[in-house]
């Protein structure tokens, strides 16, 4: 049962996450010029449409693009970061892990509502370990410790700084950081990026559809094989019709990338709430750990998450149904 919730909260992620990864990448021309305003929701359905459609070829070519985007991708967002934080270089300071304990402390009920806010900070955390069976761990760790954290933590430490020395009047800190020629290459990037995001949860879902299916828990679908080396690589025409739909109606219904927060923050925290569940059961059941043992570590991360997640489920009213329903 806590199973299947689960994956209905991952179902609610594949649709969200395509429509406000998309939307906010476009919505960087609003820095370029405040005219491009009317064509966003024109261009992000454009490009969803063009993102679904190509589903049928599968990803065996594409693919092996992914990987330099991905990783040129996390370097400019870095240096971007890194080329602001001499604004406010105290913003460092920001990285010691006493200054949130203080202002949970100090400011429990302020804390709980900014929780809430800065949850997107670290959604994907969750897909770290989606391909893990396919990858193993020691390339996702080398990632992780190599490219990925210290350019996120180099984006954000210079966004803050930048925030910071502006005011703290800043609409769109990650691109209005970059001025002159980097604007529109960041945006050119930032959506192919998102594209690649999109592609990840779109998998996901045939390949969570086809477990689903298997399990006698869905009605049959047609499964079209999109490899002949890798049986993973595989496209639902009816999932992923469903899929376009409903991602396109959320980009029409929500129109801009702040109101989908909401509904994004709630299926992701979750899934992290259910995937930690699922893991106890695994590590008492199957790996025969202690008891005291697997409900000490898990208390850690049940913590957290159960955190995250009551500070997003207030939001159901703002936008949250939407991954509920």
């Amino acid at each position: 049962g806590i199973g299947i919730v689960g994956a209905a909260l991952f179902f609610g992620d594949a649709v969200i996450t395509p429509a406000i990864s998309v939307l906010s990448a476009v919505e960087g021309m609003n820095v370029v010029t405040p005219t491009f305003q009317p064509y966003v929701v024109p261009l992000t359905l454009a490009i969803l449409a063009i993102v679904f459609a190509v589903q049928r070829f599968g990803t065996g070519g594409v693919g092996l693009v992914f990987g330099p985007v991905t990783a040129l991708w996390f370097l400019a967002i870095g240096l971007s970061g890194l080329n602001h934080i001499m604004d406010d270089p105290e913003i460092l300071l920001a990285i010691s892990p006493h200054y949130i304990v203080s202002f949970l402390v100090n400011s429990p009920d302020v804390a709980f509502v900014t929780v809430g806010a800065v949850f997107l900070a670290v959604t994907g955390a969750e897909a770290l370990y989606a391909d893990l069976g396919h990858f193993g761990r020691k390339p996702i760790v080398l990632a992780w410790l190599a490219i990925v954290f210290p350019c996120l933590l180099l984006n954000y430490v210079g966004q803050g700084a930048f925030v910071l020395a502006n005011g703290g009047v800043v609409g769109h800190p990650f691109f209005e950081m970059n001025q002159g020629w980097t604007l529109i290459p960041m945006v050119v990037l930032a959506t192919a990026a998102t594209v690649i995001a999109c592609q990840a949860v779109i998998s996901g879902a045939f390949s969570l559809t086809r477990q689903a299916v298997q399990l006698n828990m869905l009605p049959r679908f047609v499964i079209q094989h999109t490899s002949e080396k890798q049986s993973g690589q595989i496209y639902l025409p009816r999932i992923n019709l469903m899929l376009a739909l409903v991602v396109m109606l959320l980009v029409v219904g929500f129109g801009e990338s702040s109101r989908l927060a909401s509904a994004y923050g709630i299926s992701v925290t979750g899934n992290m709430l259910v995937t930690n569940i699922l893991l106890f059961v695994v590590m008492t059941r199957i790996w025969k750990w202690p008891l005291g043992v697997a409900i000490a570590l898990m208390a850690v991360f049940v913590f957290i998450d159960t955190g995250f997640f009551a500070a997003n489920i207030v939001k159901v009213f703002e936008g949250g149904w939407a991954s509920l329903a």
